[in-house]
């Protein structure tokens, strides 16, 4: 048996008026999503614990069937999965946050992604930042386009800090990092961790802001990274693999750290495709023909593809609904018709981690729509993978790790 989840990364949303009260699932073509629906089984997963941060890290745990709050012992801790990607080595009492390059403009926050700045571009802004901040106890590590991690030594993990991405438009020093009210006994330690981190913040504003890479960027009409934000921070996780807990052996395809380093915690084998991008413009066709060579070696491939939630985040209804029928149309298809070239019995489930909504441009906690086709299963009466559609099907709520359990067909 052969086992497929295919994740478009917060492609669910709510009504949006100009679509006459649909969303961008209910009125993007997708025959691929749909078949899958019509096949199978459909329902709705919430994959945001309550108390959980909206994040990615938390969502796609909880698809994984991981408790996030058990594996961070914390709200978020996507920094030290990132870390886990770049192949970063973690002491059990080093602080790994994920840090962006942001983009900030008359004290508010413009941009989340410092206008998605080019990995050349922001590994040499990184490089000026290590070199920078070579005397303090941290050190920066670049990864992909605007995200990168941050390690302190000994930092306490217990922090309030703020996403960029669900505070685009809010003046930066309003968001200060602050140690947790639960801290207790070592709430001294968490007093002195965010001092240094917001210390980090101020200082990067002076030295990038004149920095050659953001003076051009200037000059070309292109929004400056001058300023680096902090946040998500965590300490070095232990989970069970996918195989300890099912007996399966996966892959994951994806453009994005954080799930690449979710993958190897998770016993996973990350497979890298050239021209994933994590945006619009990734490489849809090179995943799907990764995903179905992977099959040849592995049980189970998880396909994540970020490009949605990127357009849900800048607000862009029509990038947003073009993204879900690349995805459909480009790798889904693809997939399904490799899959039955090969003659393999495969389940597969199609799933966002979690809503973006376009009217807000940050990440919601509503649960999100679910189809899973099993090979030998009849489906249920729900023709078309949409969040409203879902409502009547058979899996009916799901939480916690019923969805992972339902879709292997096993118990952890």
């Amino acid at each position: 048996m052969k086992y497929v989840i295919f994740l478009g990364d917060g492609m669910a949303d709510s009504p949006v008026a100009e679509l006459g009260g649909k969303t961008p699932l209910m009125v993007a073509k997708k025959p691929g999503m749909d078949w899958i629906a019509r096949e199978g089984r459909t329902g709705l997963f919430q994959t945001i614990a309550p108390g959980m941060m909206t994040g990615s890290s938390v969502a796609n745990l909880s698809v994984l069937g991981y408790d996030a709050g058990a594996v961070f012992h914390g709200t978020e801790g996507r920094g030290v999965l990132e870390a886990a990607s770049l192949g970063i080595g973690l002491g059990k009492d080093d602080l790994a946050l994920r840090v962006n390059l942001i983009s900030v403009e008359d004290g508010k926050i413009r941009s989340h992604s410092a206008g998605h700045i080019s990995n050349e571009e922001a590994h040499a802004l990184i490089r000026a930042a290590q070199e920078h901040f070579q005397s303090w106890p941290l050190s920066f590590h670049p990864g992909l386009s605007y995200r990168h991690v941050l390690v302190v030594p000994g930092g306490e993990y217990r922090l309030q800090t703020y996403p960029p991405h669900d505070n685009v438009g809010t003046p930066w020093r309003d968001l200060p990092i602050k140690p947790q009210d639960s801290l207790g006994p070592v709430a001294a330690e968490g007093r002195k961790t965010a001092e240094l981190l917001n210390r980090v913040v101020e200082e990067s504003q002076a030295f990038l802001e004149n920095h050659p890479v953001n003076q051009r960027r200037r000059a070309e009409g292109r929004q400056p990274a001058n300023l680096l934000w902090p946040w998500a921070p965590g300490k070095k996780p232990e989970m069970p693999t996918l195989q300890e807990r099912f007996g399966i052996r996966g892959a994951a395809i994806t453009a994005v750290d954080l799930i690449k380093g979710l993958a190897i915690y998770a016993g996973m084998r990350p497979v890298n495709v050239e021209g994933a991008t994590g945006l619009f413009d990734t490489n849809f066709e090179g995943k799907a023909d990764a995903a179905l060579a992977a099959l040849e070696e592995v049980d189970f491939v998880y396909i994540h593809v970020e490009a949605a939630d990127e357009a849900g985040h800048e607000r862009n209804l029509p990038l947003k609904i073009r993204c879900i029928e690349d995805l459909d149309r480009r790798l889904v298809q693809r997939v399904l018709a490799g899959v039955e070239e090969k003659g393999w019995d495969c389940t597969f489930a199609v799933l966002p981690d979690h809503t973006t909504p376009i009217a807000l441009g940050n990440h919601g906690r509503d649960p999100v729509p679910v189809a899973i086709r099993f090979p030998h299963l009849a489906g249920d009466a729900v023709a078309r993978y949409d969040e409203e559609s879902v409502k009547g099907g058979a899996l009916g709520f799901l939480a916690g790790a019923q969805f992972i359990e339902t879709f292997f067909q096993r118990k952890a």
